[in-house]
């Protein structure tokens, strides 16, 4: 039985270790915390306009913004219009950290799995609110484990204790049984 115990437990810390492997960091001018999570999907943290058309090179046919307009930095305008000029879509999703909206993560989920949409980089300033979202979206649409989606955001950015209970707590309530 103990034997039996050691096996499990082993799986569990190799697939909670995959997940972390699985998010592989890069260099992206003009992206900090670049991060490709699977092969349609890359997230990181602020990102400058002058980016976008790298990301486009990248083979991103959307972004995703989680910033809010008024932090310092965002380049919201400069970014959809350089988007646009790319031929990408630009989805803005404003994501108040101190102040999460579950509205906000609902349009995110389905602006995420929308096949339209792939593959998508998503940013927000520093990839914590990512890393957040994008746990959210593991557990419910992908079905994984709440520890193996928590390693994941932990490797994509996600620091925020208050950030963490917040997705927590939403997926508690949207989970079905």
């Amino acid at each position: 039985m103990r034997m039996y115990s050691a096996i499990i437990a082993a799986l569990l810390v190799a697939l909670g270790s995959s997940a972390s492997a699985q998010v592989q960091k890069g260099m992206v001018a003009g992206v900090t915390n670049f991060s490709k999570v699977e092969t349609t999907i890359a997230c990181g943290g602020a990102t400058t306009s002058a980016a976008v058309p790298e990301l486009k090179k990248l083979g991103y046919v959307t972004i995703i913004n989680l910033r809010l307009p008024t932090e310092q930095g965002a380049e919201v305008e400069a970014e959809m219009a350089a988007a646009k000029a790319a031929s990408m879509s630009y989805i803005a999703l404003p994501f108040n950290a101190a102040s999460p909206d579950p509205a906000v993560v609902d349009r995110f989920i389905a602006a995420v799995t929308a096949p339209a949409n792939q593959p998508a980089f998503i940013h927000c300033a520093s990839a914590n609110r990512v890393g957040a979202l994008w746990m959210v979206k593991r557990i419910l649409v992908d079905n994984w484990a709440q520890d193996r989606a928590l390693t994941e955001a932990t490797a994509i950015g996600l620091t925020s204790a208050a950030l963490k209970t917040f997705a927590l707590d939403y997926v508690a309530a949207h989970k079905r049984p």
